[in-house]
């Protein structure tokens, strides 16, 4: 603020003993201080605000900014900034600032989030808090009336709250095909062929897990699509709101794909270290020297090549799209292009992404599914999961981008409305979809 130009002045109760003041700013009594400035920054803890109250006739007609945080949601019933609104009726309260780092201040917010929230009942008050946001180049957000502190003030509190569905799904996913491999593959063959393989704990078993639910949750980034638009076939209009599980659904969406591409990213980095594992090292050169013994030679086989060249390269451009989709869902990119371009990489991409990954592991299972040993204790091969909800995306996408279907989709999605049965009905104007 002072490379802004601001005269800072900073209320002390020992101003003598102040030692941390930055160069140029002033150092005054709790009383002199607020004598001397319009605007007064209220950097104390609510459970010291009635130390205030001293100063009460001076702060009388100020503009005090609450910069305070709580330790927990809900601590209060009522907002601090509310609170010391109480406290000093005749003050102009400003919450503001209480969401921005130190290091946005510090760094000018050249590389944090530049959002301040603002929220206060006098307009011009607000007004001059909101010009001081803009002059430390950082972007104010007017949240209204006072009434919005109490949400400004738990923001800072939440723990990932767009992000919680999408762990907790796939802390769920990974937990379960975890366990459903480790009877598969570990288990069985100890109970049935005494061997013990339980090394495939480390990476034989997360490598088969990370993929599958990478792909199941590339599949639930598109499948609420779908839904919507079914949905606003059938009621014929875009004026009513979805049911709020598909709404909240498609709020997710963004966190979905990041976490579906932060496990198709382990799923690389397990696949790229599997030549180095001593078990597949071991199993190269036993069969090397089986065929030896034997003196058996495997003739080269096409159809393999095809198979095998086509896996790994649909792998590759399946996983170079979705680092394609995950780069430009981060802000700094998104708002960088237009609304057609971004569209054009989420959607039309996207949608190839998953043709992509759902062909790279349909390849990978081949004709295995068809054969009894791939059934051990009834239980179907793990990536046959992966492939049950992508494949009802695709499926349903392709009926719908049929003319017939598409025509009047994209109508009702710039307004058209489909008359009532009963002429009588009115519709629902009220709510948004998206």
């Amino acid at each position: 603020m002072i490379q802004c130009g601001y005269n800072i002045v900073y209320g002390s109760r020992n101003p003598k003993n102040s030692k941390l003041i930055p160069q140029g700013a002033t150092v005054l009594p709790h009383t002199e201080a607020a004598e001397t400035s319009d605007i007064i920054i209220i950097a104390i803890p609510r459970i010291h605000y009635a130390t205030l109250e001293r100063l009460k006739e001076t702060l009388n007609g100020k503009v005090l900014v609450d910069v305070s945080n709580n330790l927990k949601i809900n601590q209060y019933p009522e907002s601090n900034a509310e609170y010391l609104a109480q406290l000093f009726p005749q003050s102009k309260v400003i919450k503001a600032f209480n969401t921005v780092s130190a290091w946005a201040l510090q760094s000018g917010a050249l590389d944090a989030s530049r959002q301040v929230f603002v929220a206060g009942n006098d307009s011009k008050a607000k007004e001059k808090v909101i010009d001081i946001v803009r002059s430390l180049g950082l972007t104010p957000l007017d949240k209204g009336s006072l009434l919005a502190a109490k949400e400004i003030e738990d923001y800072p509190l939440q723990l990932f709250p767009m992000w919680k569905y999408s762990i907790y799904l796939s802390l769920g996913l990974t937990a379960f095909l975890f366990i459903y491999c480790l009877i598969r593959d570990v288990v069985y063959r100890y109970v049935t062929e005494k061997k013990d393989v339980s090394f495939f704990i480390a990476i034989t078993i997360p490598n088969r897990v990370c993929p599958i639910v990478a792909l199941i949750l590339l599949g639930l980034v598109y499948l609420p699509g779908i839904f919507a638009a079914i949905l606003q076939l059938y009621r014929g209009t875009k004026y009513r709101r979805f049911p709020d599980w598909l709404d909240k659904w498609m709020l997710c969406r963004k966190q979905l794909g990041l976490v579906a591409l932060a496990f198709a990213f382990l799923h690389v980095l397990f696949t790229l270290v599997i030549p180095i594992r001593y078990y597949v090292r071991w199993r190269a050169d036993d069969y090397l020297l089986q065929q030896v013994l034997k003196n058996k030679t495997n003739s080269f086989r096409t159809d393999y090549a095809w198979l095998s060249d086509s896996y790994v390269s649909l792998g590759i451009l399946g996983f170079f799209l979705f680092l394609l989709l995950g780069i430009t869902s981060l802000p700094s990119v998104s708002n960088s292009v237009n609304w057609r371009e971004f569209r054009f990489v989420q959607s039309y991409l996207g949608y190839l992404t998953v043709v992509l990954c759902t062909a790279h592991t349909l390849i990978y299972g081949g004709s295995r599914f068809l054969y009894a040993r791939s059934y051990p204790w009834g239980l179907p091969p793990a990536y046959i999961f992966s492939l049950i909800i992508p494949c009802i995306v695709l499926v349903i996408k392709f009926f719908l981008i049929f003319p017939c279907i598409d025509r009047p989709l994209t109508a009702i999605r710039q307004g058209w409305e489909r008359k009532p049965k009963n002429p009588s009905e009115p519709h629902n104007l009220s709510g948004s979809s998206v």
